[in-house]
């Protein structure tokens, strides 16, 4: 039964690498709901999932003449899925309105991996915050929680501004280093996007 699976899927690539839009739509039918529940863990909004839902269907369309039918679809598709969504975290990283709204949707619904709740995440990221030394620790707090400027924190600590830069480029590649793996990829790109 299974390698009968797998002969369709073959017949259902080749097609569609002929350009058979009938096997594109198969395809999409057979894989929208498994990728649509996957996508909506990570980014909480059925809008989003739509979108990157569509943006991966395009490139698979677009794509097809390249896809190596003797390799499973469903990884394929994962993987264009998975660059979409650290596309779009990416983008709402360097998006202080994106951020904003993202951190809003994940605080509404959050919980994608019922154990870890935000008061664990937030006591987490602290816990990473605190094993900084000493000074990159209060450089890191006065620019990022208090949002003073690196010439503000140079004049209040006496240290160059230069001084401060390198804190925070330590400080930032020490969180990402050292912040628990197993909060959830949402929560390390907001917190990121604090850092950055």
């Amino acid at each position: 039964m299974k390698s009968l699976t797998i002969i369709a899927e073959k017949e259902l690539l080749l097609r569609l690498r002929d350009g058979d839009y009938t096997a594109f739509e198969k395809i999409y039918s057979i894989h929208k709901e498994k990728l649509a529940g996957r996508l909506f863990r990570l980014l909480k909004s059925w809008e989003l999932v739509e979108d990157i839902l569509q943006e991966l269907f395009i490139k698979l369309w677009n794509n097809r003449d390249i896809i190596d039918g003797d390799k499973p679809l469903e990884a394929y598709l994962y993987r264009i899925a998975s660059n979409l969504v650290n596309d779009y975290f990416r983008s709402v990283s360097k998006d202080k309105n994106l951020a904003d709204e993202l951190w809003h949707r994940i605080s509404e619904v959050y919980n994608p991996f019922e154990e870890i709740s935000q008061e664990s995440a937030d006591q987490e990221l602290f816990r990473s915050i605190n094993k900084l030394p000493e000074q990159r620790k209060k450089v890191f707090l006065l620019c990022k929680l208090e949002k003073k400027s690196y010439a503000e924190v140079s004049k209040l600590l006496q240290i160059s501004e230069a001084a401060v830069n390198d804190h925070i480029t330590k400080a930032n590649k020490f969180l990402k280093d050292n912040y628990d793996k197993a909060i959830p990829f949402a929560v390390i790109v907001f917190c990121h996007y604090l850092i950055s």
